[in-house]
């Protein structure tokens, strides 16, 4: 921990303060976005956006390489997919329940094949990897600035709009009787969430983004009695789970991601089991 503690403030080494610096603006969205997913029970939805994303990101860094869109980044062509994706998911839910999760197991598996085809095709080698379980020593100062920005917006969106989130997040009836527009409220979450996974995909990586999205709500969720209270708490853990696992990380010389879903997926086992334990007595 000593030479964790003394490589955070060398100076030649930026890289590890950006790493941290990342895991406290992520927690942020995976506090917000994260508690409203578990409330709503929509991580499945998010789960699919999050694997579908990959397909954009394959076919930009085709169409790149081919010289078809010289220069076309991966985040343009991951956003472009996380939102398309976000809302035929979202319309096929408000419109079609019974045929959900159909369509949420098909975005899933053709994203991801999507992303893998275009991959194979790539002139050049293309290692999946490091978009499927992330790096987050890899963060650079732009990828900063977009989650500031993104961490400003999502705030806003849940102070401005915090009592429609709650009513239509806990009871769609009687927020449709008090005149909120539950669909809209729906779809813009769905959007908002895609963006943010896009970003943090850079983080802890596509297939765990949707782990850091549920486990510190999940964890949150024991401790709190309002929605605004599991944000706050969901944010904390989410940061606490981000400079342990980084710390742990460069201590023990494995993946930044992994380690810091298993700390997260842990103290969720522990908390859900203190749980139990309580009902119990």
């Amino acid at each position: 921990m000593k030479e964790f503690i003394a490589v955070f403030f060398n100076p030649d080494m930026p890289f590890i303060r950006n790493a941290f610096l990342a895991g406290i603006l992520s927690s942020l969205l995976f506090g917000i976005l994260g508690a409203v997913v578990t409330v709503r029970r929509i991580g499945s939805l998010a789960g699919a956006v999050s694997h579908a994303v990959l397909g954009g990101i394959g076919m930009a860094l085709y169409f790149s390489a081919a010289g078809i869109l010289p220069g076309f980044p991966p985040v343009a062509g991951a956003v472009i997919f996380a939102l398309a994706a976000a809302l035929v998911i979202g319309i096929v839910s408000l419109k079609a329940k019974q045929r959900e999760e159909t369509v949420i197991n098909a975005i899933w598996a053709i994203g991801m094949s999507i992303g893998v085809l275009f991959m194979a095709k790539t002139p050049g080698y293309t290692d999946p990897q490091a978009y499927l379980f992330g790096n987050i020593l890899l963060i650079s100062g732009r990828d900063l600035y977009l989650m500031g920005i993104l961490d400003a917006l999502v705030a806003f969106l849940a102070l401005r709009f915090y009592p429609q989130i709650e009513a239509s997040s806990f009871d769609g009836e009687f927020a449709r009787v008090r005149k909120v527009s539950v669909n809209a409220v729906f779809l813009v979450l769905l959007g908002v969430t895609a963006c943010a996974i896009v970003l943090l995909q850079t983080f802890v990586g596509i297939v765990m983004v949707i782990a850091m999205l549920t486990l510190p709500a999940g964890c949150s969720a024991v401790f709190s009695r309002s929605l605004g209270g599991m944000m706050i708490l969901s944010s904390v853990f989410s940061a606490f789970f981000s400079a342990v696992g980084l710390a742990a990380g460069w201590v023990f010389d494995v993946p930044v991601g992994a380690v810091t879903v298993i700390i997260a997926g842990t103290a969720f086992l522990g908390v859900s089991a203190f749980r139990v334990l309580l009902k119990k007595r």
